[in-house]
């Protein structure tokens, strides 16, 4: 098919999507909102191109609304949240909060070679699978795809030389598992203060209400220039020549810069337009996924499901010793597995405010998912 005509229809997918989210919502009718409680509305922004293209048998994982995606949406996105955070909310992000994040890596870098061990002790076929077979090669992209994101993912891939059929299949159990758990996170931050209190624990944030700008008659006009320079500043970054790393963490230094020091800054309008373009980077996201490519051992699939259920426990089990809110478990585990886009919607169905902490997490994520990935890769050569 024309490669126009694809674009043309997954652009008509996203638009549509956006348009669904959006009223789904907002909409008053209880059965909708009761349902919404158990399926957020941000994840229909996935599921519904994904269901268009599986029930259409179209592959629309390749048109240019991915680079687009990547090259001018989501670094917009990235300064918009990022300006949204001004330094006085920076102490919500403390040492204990970062420590239960990093306890959730730590986790994901080491499990997968424990339980290898352990599966081997149980049963020599296991070990012979894993290592001999060389399914432990599809186990460490996912420590890179968990941590670092798609670029840490394919790195490791090619340090370890994963098949391409493995790395296939590993894609789509990843991108299930990952949705699946965010539903479960979404379900989780939104109880989470019950267990706070069950535990003794302080849930309270120390949050900073964004500031207004005073002069509603000067309003249009600072929301405009605050605009222009937004746009202009993803222009130059798009034209110099960095790494996609490279242009977030830039463009996140120079949105707290923004947001900082820019006196009539708007932090809630950047706030409401991060939220708007979060859900466009979730809907073209969603027409990549395939759900007829999955081919694995379901031993392979069980030791991956065990490894997320621990990484959960583990931080879990962090937090309550730490006495740090049990909503950050939440917000770690997502900036770790499902990164900048899904990390802030997680978020924003506890507390809008905290979307930028969840985004500087899942920075910190990707900053070091190749890293992590690599100590995998040699804790499994020890083998």
């Amino acid at each position: 098919m024309n490669e126009q005509y694809l674009l043309l229809i997954a652009t008509a997918v996203v638009i549509i999507t956006v348009l669904l989210v959006r009223w789904m919502s907002e909409a008053e009718q209880k059965l909708i909102k009761l349902f919404l409680d158990w399926f957020p509305a941000i994840l229909f922004a996935y599921v519904i191109p994904a269901l268009f293209t599986h029930l259409s048998g179209l592959d629309l994982s390749k048109v240019k609304l991915h680079d687009w995606s990547r090259s001018w949406i989501i670094p917009f996105t990235i300064l918009t949240i990022m300006s949204a955070l001004p330094f006085k909310q920076l102490k919500v992000v403390g040492v204990k909060p970062i420590i239960v994040f990093g306890v959730g890596s730590l986790v994901i870098a080491t499990l997968p070679v424990v339980l290898v061990i352990l599966s081997g002790w149980y049963d020599s076929r296991y070990q012979e699978m894993f290592i001999d077979q060389e399914y432990w090669k599809g186990l460490v992209p996912i420590v890179g795809g968990w941590i670092g994101g798609s670029t840490s993912q394919l790195v490791l891939k090619e340090l370890v030389e994963t098949t391409e059929s493995l790395f296939l299949s590993i894609l789509v159990l990843d991108t299930i598992l990952v949705n699946l758990w965010t539903i479960f996170m979404f379900q989780f931050i939104k109880r989470s203060d019950s267990l706070n209190k069950a535990w003794g624990i302080k849930s309270e944030f120390p949050i900073i209400q964004p500031s207004k700008v005073s002069n509603a008659s000067s309003r249009k006009k600072t929301n405009l220039f605050m605009l222009g320079i937004i746009l202009i500043l993803v222009l130059v970054t798009h034209f110099v020549r960095m790494s996609f790393l490279e242009s977030i963490v830039l463009l996140s230094i120079l949105g707290l810069v923004l947001g900082n020091f820019i006196p009539f800054w708007n932090h809630q309008l950047v706030l409401k337009i991060s939220g708007f373009s979060i859900v466009l980077i979730m809907a073209i996201l969603g027409l990549k996924l395939n759900f007829t490519n999955l081919s694995l051992p379901f031993a392979f699939i069980l030791l991956v499901l065990m490894w997320l259920i621990l990484h959960f426990a583990f931080m879990l089990l962090t937090a309550r010793l730490l006495k740090t809110n049990i909503a950050w478990v939440a917000i770690g585990s997502v900036a770790n597995l499902g990164g900048i886009s899904t990390a802030p919607a997680i978020t924003s169905a506890y507390k809008k405010e905290l979307m930028p902490h969840a985004i500087v997490l899942a920075i910190l994520s990707m900053v070091t998912g190749t890293s992590w990935g690599m100590l995998t890769i040699y804790l499994f050569h020890l083998l």
